[in-house]
């Protein structure tokens, strides 16, 4: 039970404290949702205020995080390298393991959610050999991820394209909880146990970089790009059903009609290319959606396209590489893995995660003479 993320994935309703995604993507910004997820309320304009400050003073990250960093190979993954930092923050926090003081608790909510796009920065830099780039705490917190990754070593007055950090920031709202995914249930399992938070958010972080949960984006990247041209729809479209392939970002576990995110992020793609300039694969993604969403096959499955099938695109245009798609996901879904961790404390029926597995191997049996 959870009093957090509603999902009907019948009729296509995804809701964050009982509030429509639909509405809370137009009027709302990133860190209002995380508050929201977190208290169970949006937040008036002095509290809202108050956590924009308490999330702003602890972006900074201890300079030997830096060094840990540094000694990850040159083609080390990012996702890779924010499991490890993630991690490696409960040693600089030993005040973390307080978890059952409600004061500590929120103290490592305000640093995890500040640092996570630090880090997340400092990983994509580390890969591509540049500079870290400190933030900037005077840019806003989706604005200060983008100026962290982008911005040239040389110069400190760089400021984001305002259509790209605002798009940005509505994908962050899109994946900032989505129910008992494999990712939440780890915190939740790991969390369960008692252990500090930076080590639960470090297990979800390694869910999350699992290919079928945090890869699935790259997945559409990918086959996209080998369909190469609207004309080979047909045949890829034929090859699915005789199941010799696979059409990626399309269907869900939970959403058997059209998933509410993606109707949102294919709104998003559309303002995103007039500042980058129209990606060619989206032509090939609307001709596909097209196919499929008038196909008997698709149709009588449900396969609707998901969350995943635009937003790969919308990554790969602002010069995101496929590598960091991953970790665009942890960031903001950092705050509904905390929401559901600090859930799973309060609640006093909770126990240590202990499933039941059945047996299915030999009846019993004897060591030979």
């Amino acid at each position: 039970m959870s009093k957090i993320t509603y999902i009907d994935g019948d009729a296509g309703i995804l809701r964050y404290r009982g509030y429509p995604i639909e509405e809370l993507a137009e009027k709302r910004n990133y860190l209002q949702i995380a508050y929201l997820l977190i208290h169970g309320e949006l937040p008036t304009k002095a509290e809202y205020d108050t956590w924009e400050h308490n999330i702003t003073f602890h972006t900074m990250v201890h300079e030997n995080v830096k060094k840990f960093m540094d000694g990850f190979h040159h083609d080390a993954h990012p996702m890779g390298m924010v499991v490890s930092t993630v991690a490696a923050l409960s040693t600089f926090y030993p005040d973390a393991k307080y978890i059952l003081d409600e004061k500590s608790r929120m103290l490592q909510t305000f640093r995890l959610i500040a640092k996570i796009p630090t880090l997340a920065a400092f990983a994509y830099r580390h890969s591509q050999g540049l500079a870290y780039v400190y933030p900037n705490n005077d840019l806003p917190y989706t604005a200060n991820f983008l100026a962290m990754m982008n911005r040239p070593s040389w110069t400190t007055s760089y400021e984001p394209d305002p259509v790209l950090t605002k798009a940005l920031d509505i994908l962050f709202v899109l994946h900032a909880d989505h129910e008992q995914n494999c990712s939440t249930s780890a915190m939740r399992t790991v969390g369960s146990s008692h252990a500090d938070p930076f080590s639960c958010a470090a297990a979800a972080v390694a869910a999350l970089y699992g290919p079928l949960h945090g890869g699935a984006n790259e997945e559409v990247l990918k086959m996209l790009e080998e369909i190469g041209s609207k004309e080979k729809i047909p045949e890829i479209i034929r090859q699915v059903k005789d199941g010799k392939r696979l059409l990626f970002g399309f269907g869900h576990r939970i959403y058997k009609n059209y998933d509410p995110r993606a109707k949102i992020i294919k709104k998003v793609a559309d303002q995103v290319f007039e500042v980058t300039g129209r990606n060619p694969l989206l032509d090939i993604a609307l001709e596909l959606e097209s196919v499929a969403l008038s196909d008997e096959y698709f149709i009588k499955r449900k396969l609707y396209p998901n969350v995943d099938f635009y937003s790969g695109i919308i990554y790969q245009a602002m010069g995101f590489p496929v590598d960091i798609f991953p970790v665009l996901f942890a960031i903001p879904r950092m705050s509904g893995w905390l929401a559901q961790w600090q859930e799973l404390l309060q609640d006093p029926e909770q126990k240590i995660s202990r499933p039941r597995q059945i047996y299915t191997g030999y009846p019993e049996r004897h060591v030979p003479s």
